[in-house]
């Protein structure tokens, strides 16, 4: 079964080769992502490694967990699960980045 972990402050010019030929020097990377947002596509300094095994996530977070690369001290721990969004009544989502107003509101 495969574990995943959180991987942060990566520096900005860390590629997702970068970080996965990093976490496959230490176990089977079965995914990696880095996530950029989305207008500008920059990193956002933080990504998610899926590693094939528990022990192989264990013995990444115990030889990467404050490790020095491109000048940052990396932050490895197990990702925390993704908390579900709710709709708040309104058509928003609670969680989401959506903002926006019901054009109701400015009728008169």
């Amino acid at each position: 079964m495969s574990v995943k972990l959180y991987v942060g402050n990566l520096s900005f010019n860390t590629t997702q080769q970068d970080l996965n030929a990093l976490f496959g020097s230490v176990g089977s990377v079965t995914s990696c992502d880095i996530l950029e947002d989305r207008d500008s596509g920059r990193s956002r300094g933080f990504g998610f490694v899926e590693m094939s095994s528990k022990a192989e996530s264990e013995n990444a977070i115990a030889q990467l967990n404050d490790r020095e690369i491109d000048g940052r001290e990396l932050t490895v721990a197990l990702a925390k699960p993704r908390a579900p969004r709710q709709d708040d009544g309104r058509g928003d989502l609670k969680g989401g980045s959506h903002v926006g107003h019901s054009s109701r509101a400015y009728m008169s």
